[in-house]
């Protein structure tokens, strides 16, 4: 059975599944559904129509669910839905989605969204993501998987962050991050490929080689976009990451973060 602290305040519409514990003063509001030994510390709110998979910990202070930060929001029976071994730090905040962007605020599994984050309404987190103290989605927002949000990093409504991309610390993201890229400053500019972040998840040598020739032909040649994605249609005909670099790009509708050309003639190599 859940363990619920005596001082918690648990709406009798909730579905907690075995496993559960709540912690004081926290209160579960509504139709809320909490998987499988998922640890709900102090002090926490979950709202009305949230689901949280099994294994999460969230910790003191968290607020989940809450009505979107929207003017056109009119109490809609809109979702916010949380995968399975999320970590949620304190005073983290998430929001449901609104009835204009689909519905539902998602988030995939395994993430890690550390103290002060906030992930607005109808946004699409990936899993493995990391947001560091403070990093900060607006309304919108897609994050695929593998992404890193550097501390007090914030990223313009309906942007894109691609799959293994790095953004640095305190960077204002105002255009689309294309995947396995690093993008800094404000307003953040693309600086090279994410060579350590691409190791450490296994990528091998060759597939490298190819990304940064790729990232080369894309955002450092004298070609226009069109001319290099198809050089590097021709050059990497197989290869699945950069068919989905190259996806990513054409699918595109903010446009693209511009390229430090300076910045990364520093870093080459």
């Amino acid at each position: 059975m859940p363990q619920i602290h005596p001082t918690a305040i648990v709406d009798g519409a909730a579905q907690l599944a075995p496993g559960v514990t709540v912690g004081p003063y926290s209160i579960i509001d509504g139709r809320v559904a909490i998987g499988p030994e998922t640890k709900i510390g102090p002090h926490v709110v979950i709202r009305d129509f949230t689901t949280i998979g099994a294994r999460c910990h969230i910790f003191q202070f968290a607020v989940l669910g809450e009505v979107p930060q929207d003017l056109k929001f009119q109490g809609e029976e809109t979702q916010l839905i949380i995968g399975d071994n999320n970590t949620i730090r304190e005073f983290a905040t998430m929001h449901r989605g609104t009835v204009g962007g689909g519905g539902v605020t998602s988030i995939g599994n395994n993430n890690l969204f550390m103290a002060y984050t906030h992930v607005a309404h109808d946004c699409q987190v990936g899993s493995g993501v990391i947001m560091s103290n403070a990093a900060t989605l607006a309304g919108h927002i897609r994050v695929e998987d593998h992404a890193i949000l550097g501390g007090l990093s914030a990223v313009h409504q309906f942007g894109r962050i691609g799959r293994h991309a790095f953004i640095g610390g305190c960077s204002a993201v105002h255009r689309d991050v294309p995947p396995y890229a690093m993008a800094v400053g404000n307003r953040a500019k693309l600086v090279g490929l994410n060579q350590v972040g691409l190791k450490r998840q296994g990528f091998s040598s060759a597939t490298l080689q190819s990304l940064k020739r790729a990232y080369e032909l894309l955002f450092l040649s004298e070609f226009n976009l069109k001319e290099a994605m198809d050089r590097v249609r021709e050059e990497f005909p197989e290869i699945p990451e950069i068919q989905h670099l190259l996806h990513f790009i054409e699918t595109s509708e903010r446009g693209l973060l511009p390229a430090d050309v300076r910045e990364h003639r520093l870093n080459r190599g």
